[in-house]
């Protein structure tokens, strides 16, 4: 895509130059109009007029920028460049300029509930570091200008620039929140078979975000604004299934847990009869194993404490 945004190359000067210039017009003024009422001259009265009027129109030259900070500047309607240059500086007053702040800014937006790829309900919320890039798409290709001057008239009756980067932010959330329902949508919570090894938005973790972050770049692209960081801060089942959720984890768990501990009982019990056959402690048949490996599952696999019985003859 074409970048049409371009460093304003015309007349600047030093603002405090050009501040003591038009101040010291104005008094030329005011001291040849107080000339001309003692001599009655009207040319010299014009002339201060002329002087006057001329000084009032060079007021209106004056910009400052801090750092993080650009003007884009426009003659009668046509962008002529965007000027970013830190200080205090005079242009030709002819031109308008609108200011936008370049800083980093966060978006911190609120859970919402989207359904995954099973369809489940899912709460999922992210964070996202964004700025101003390109001032020209900024400025002309969305209509940040006109919900700007909206949110400015009803708050201040004029357009300044918290007024522009609150429509930019408007226009960020709403773009992070089809670009948030895209991505986990197209994607489970959680696998539902522990053997399932696909990606889910539950285990995704760097996988998803950065396909969180290419599809906010895609829609953000147009209004001339980076991504610098998009994370998935909040992830979580919707009230009405929580419950149920919450149980078919805690029975995975248990069932891994069992898993675990039948394998560790297995080769303990494997363990017991290796040692007694090479010790040849005591000699066991097929019958008597059987019976010995069962003893040792139910005491090595049971929940509660083994209470042998010793039998201390008949």
């Amino acid at each position: 895509m074409e970048n049409k945004e371009f460093t304003y190359n015309g007349t600047t000067l030093n603002g405090f130059l050009m501040l003591f210039l038009n101040l010291a017009l104005t008094l030329g003024s005011f001291g040849l109009l107080f000339l001309a009422i003692s001599d009655e001259s009207w040319p010299m009265a014009i002339c201060s007029g002329l002087t006057l009027f001329t000084t009032l129109f060079l007021w209106a030259g004056f910009i400052m920028l801090e750092p993080g900070e650009a003007r884009v500047v426009m003659f009668f309607g046509k962008y002529v460049g965007t000027f970013t240059r830190t200080g205090y500086f005079w242009i030709n007053p002819f031109t308008s300029t609108k200011r936008l702040s370049l800083r980093a800014r966060n978006l911190d937006a609120e859970p919402i509930k989207v359904n995954d790829k099973e369809g489940n309900p899912v709460m999922i919320g992210l964070v996202l570091v964004w700025r101003l890039k390109d001032t020209y798409k900024a400025m002309f290709e969305i209509d940040s200008q006109t919900m700007a001057s909206n949110a400015a008239t009803q708050a201040t009756g004029g357009t300044d620039v918290k007024s522009m980067m609150a429509a930019f932010e408007r226009f960020v959330r709403v773009q992070s929140d089809a670009a948030l329902r895209q991505v986990a949508g197209q994607y489970a919570y959680d696998d539902t078979d522990d053997h399932d090894e696909r990606l889910t938005l539950r285990s995704g973790g760097e996988e998803i975000n950065e396909q969180l972050e290419t599809k906010l770049t895609e829609r953000l692209a147009m209004a001339g604004i980076e991504v610098v960081e998009a994370r998935i801060n909040y992830l979580a089942y919707a009230p009405e299934i929580a419950a149920v959720m919450l149980r078919r984890q805690q029975a995975t768990a248990i069932i891994a847990a069992r898993e675990k501990i039948v394998e560790g009982a297995v080769s303990m019990v494997k363990m017991a009869l290796d040692e007694l056959a090479e010790k040849d402690i005591v000699k066991l048949d097929d019958d008597r194993k059987a019976q010995m490996v069962s003893n040792l599952l139910v005491v090595l696999c049971g929940e509660d404490n083994a209470q042998p019985i010793v039998n201390t003859g008949a």
